[in-house]
């Protein structure tokens, strides 16, 4: 049988796939235009520690001047903070949906709002009528973004849908609000406000507690479970500057429980090493420390030692998150959208 001689005309080589040069000198984005969400959390924290200390010194009977004038620097970095993510926001205002779809960008926007809420107790003792707007913005802000994380939420895919910490901060956060009402005499405010969060704290905390019997977090998200403090430290805050003790105390042991169960699982919750989620622990930190030290007696002198550790830790996460966002660091370790 006669084969069929192989066929030697050289074939036609494939055009090879072709890319787009880069831009040379690369492309600077505008101004402001990737700030990043994630340096709210920390700066939370900052502020937070600055009302502790005005707490703390308080209680001691020491001037507040130093804390004071810690509080006034902090609140200036916020808000040019601030004002550099609203000027990405106005560029595009899409890249606040864009950046809630990642979970540093989502905890980051309530952070922020959770942060004007704090502004207002900072500026109470110095303006209570610019406070009380400050208030009323830091609420609708939170409302807003809130609305917004529930709309990016209901297009996500399931895994995407989980329950996290971060819910707290997004559903719970408005509580901030209430420490600041209660410190402006706003007390039906700051009631409603504690009555209606209280149970949506309860299911988060129920949810995640079944979650974590169920699997064990990944590494680098361990250490958002200090936010589960958040809540408990708010709530006591809240409820004994309202007068109703047993709420307080009850709340503050709640509380105390957390707190053990993160000091005994340090280790396990850096595993990791550091990242830009550890601005999870600075807000839960301060706001326990404020909490106990409200509370007077025994609960205040543990309040101390409480603040003794949030003033060693809260300022070196506070100045390590801010440095990466000064270098670009931080938008790219937590995916910033860019406007």
């Amino acid at each position: 049988m006669t084969q069929t001689p192989p066929d030697l005309t050289p074939r036609l080589a494939r055009r090879p796939k072709s890319f787009p040069a880069p831009e040379f000198p690369p492309r600077k984005p505008k101004l402001f235009a990737r700030t990043p969400p994630a340096v709210f959390s920390a700066l939370l924290g900052l502020l937070g520690l600055g009302l502790a200390a005005r707490r703390g010194l308080g209680w001691l009977g020491l001037e507040a001047g130093l804390a004071e004038a810690a509080l006034g620097a902090i609140l200036a970095v916020f808000c040019f903070a601030l004002a550099a993510l609203a000027v990405k926001v106005a560029r595009r205002p899409a890249v606040v949906l864009e950046d809630m779809r990642v979970l540093p960008g989502r905890a980051g926007y309530a952070t922020a709002s959770m942060g004007v809420m704090a502004s207002a107790a900072v500026l109470a003792p110095y303006g209570p009528a610019l406070a009380a707007g400050v208030l009323g913005l830091g609420l609708a802000l939170h409302l807003a973004l809130a609305a917004l994380w529930i709309k990016v939420w209901l297009g996500l895919p399931a895994e995407g849908r989980v329950v996290t910490p971060a819910w707290h901060l997004s559903f719970v956060g408005f509580i901030v609000g209430a420490v600041s009402a209660v410190s402006m005499g706003f007390e039906g405010v700051a009631q409603g406000i504690l009555w209606a969060v209280m149970p949506v704290a309860a299911a988060i905390w129920g949810v995640s507690l079944a979650q974590l019997i169920a699997r064990i977090p990944p590494a680098p998200l361990r250490p958002m479970l200090a936010i589960h403090l958040a809540p408990a430290a708010l709530f006591a805050t809240v409820a004994h500057g309202l007068g109703q003790d047993l709420l307080a105390y009850s709340f503050a042991s709640f509380g105390a429980v957390i707190f053990a169960s993160l000091l005994l699982s340090a280790r396990w919750l850096t595993a990791s090493g550091f990242s830009p989620l550890w601005g999870s622990f600075t807000f839960p930190l301060a706001s326990y420390a404020a909490a106990l030290i409200s509370l007077g007696g025994h609960w205040a002198e543990a309040g101390m030692v409480v603040l003794l550790l949030a003033a060693a830790l809260i300022p070196m996460i506070g100045v390590r998150v801010v440095k990466m966002w000064a270098t670009g660091a931080l938008a790219a370790k937590t995916n910033a959208a860019e406007a």
